[in-house]
């Protein structure tokens, strides 16, 4: 089978999978009762089930690999074992999490755990320092859970996975990278057919399952990147800026603020728009729109200038920083009038 075909099979059937899955997963949600009901700290007015992310997993574990060990410009098949290894990890406390609630702890401990094999084992066939480990580790650990955190209303997270999976591959073919660039394309379909189910209104919410999987699995495919080219991390990040910077501004104020940064809660930007009377698929929009019309560009200018990439990464994590703070600052005062209206 020619490469062309290949690369397309394999894509087709990250699709087709997670559609499939994902239609089997809300049967199975249904049976088993496995409801997200409305509260205060949710984004939903109605049960909707979850777990569906199981769809996205395992139709990337079945692909990805094939990609990256078939494809031209494969990989060393330890490195792709220690990725499966670690999904499933995160996978398999993902999906006990969403059956029955697991203290904070041990779910950290496993995602640490995760994140730590698969960066050992990217030192170790890269031949690159170890002192690298730690910040490897901190980074696939926040990764994973800040695609947890983001995870809050229709369609959002699985948006932002075939946006950035998207543009991963599109990076890792213009670095001569074919295996790593279809292996991307794999995840980013299998996230559409998801996001097919998942789309406001939404028939199947993601799940622990599926959220810190893609957490790891983003992270996995930037850190591969970045192998490659070191240089490369600045676009990486660039094109994350926009969950990055919601779940990191939000930790930062909460814990600043004395709450337990851990617990649920509604305070990121997403969850605003929504409080504060936007629509779900409105909310998902905006974030897409920032995508589009300033992390594409400002990955164009990294690319095209490497010596400017660190700048312009710089620039783009300001920029999200402020139209963060400006539209919350918004929200809030559009909120407050609500109330102050609807009590007088």
């Amino acid at each position: 089978m020619t490469f062309s075909a290949l690369a397309i099979v394999c894509v087709l059937a990250s699709l087709l999978l997670a559609l499939a899955i994902v239609r089997v997963a809300i049967a199975y949600a249904h049976r088993r009762g496995l409801f997200d009901q409305p509260g205060q700290r949710r984004s939903h007015t109605l049960p909707t089930p979850r777990g569906g992310g199981i769809g996205v997993i395992i139709a990337a574990l079945v692909t990805m690999p094939l990609c990256l060990r078939l494809l031209p410009a494969a990989w060393p098949w330890v490195l792709v074992a220690g990725l499966v290894v670690a999904t499933v990890l995160v996978a398999m406390v993902g999906w006990w999490d969403d059956h029955s609630s697991l203290p904070v702890l041990p779910r950290f401990g496993v995602q640490i755990l995760a994140a730590a094999l698969f960066s050992g084992v990217l030192l170790t066939t890269a031949g690159l320092s170890w002192l690298w480990w730690p910040l490897l580790v901190l980074a696939g650990a926040w990764s994973i859970n800040l695609h947890n955190f983001m995870d809050g209303i229709d369609g959002l997270l699985a948006q932002q996975c075939v946006f950035v999976a998207s543009a991963f591959a599109v990076l890792s073919w213009l670095v001569a990278q074919p295996a790593l660039a279809v292996a991307s394309a794999c995840l980013a379909s299998s996230a559409l057919g998801f996001w097919w189910f998942n789309r406001a209104p939404a028939r199947i919410f993601m799940g622990d399952v599926g959220s810190g999987s893609i957490g790891l699995l983003l992270f996995a495919l930037g850190a591969m990147l970045w192998r490659v080219d070191h240089a490369l991390v600045w676009p990486v990040l660039i094109l994350c800026s926009s969950f990055v910077t919601d779940a990191s501004l939000t930790l930062l104020t909460r814990m600043l603020g004395g709450r337990r940064w851990y617990t649920a809660h509604r305070e990121h930007l997403y969850q605003w728009m929504v409080r504060s009377g936007y629509t779900h698929a409105g909310g998902a929009t905006r974030y897409l729109l920032w995508n589009l019309l300033v992390t594409l560009p400002m990955t164009g200018i990294a690319l095209g200038y490497p010596r400017m990439a660190l700048p312009v990464c710089i620039v783009a994590y300001l920029a999200a920083a402020a139209a963060w703070l400006a539209l919350k600052r918004r929200l809030k005062r559009r909120d407050l009038h609500k109330v102050r209206h609807v009590t007088t």
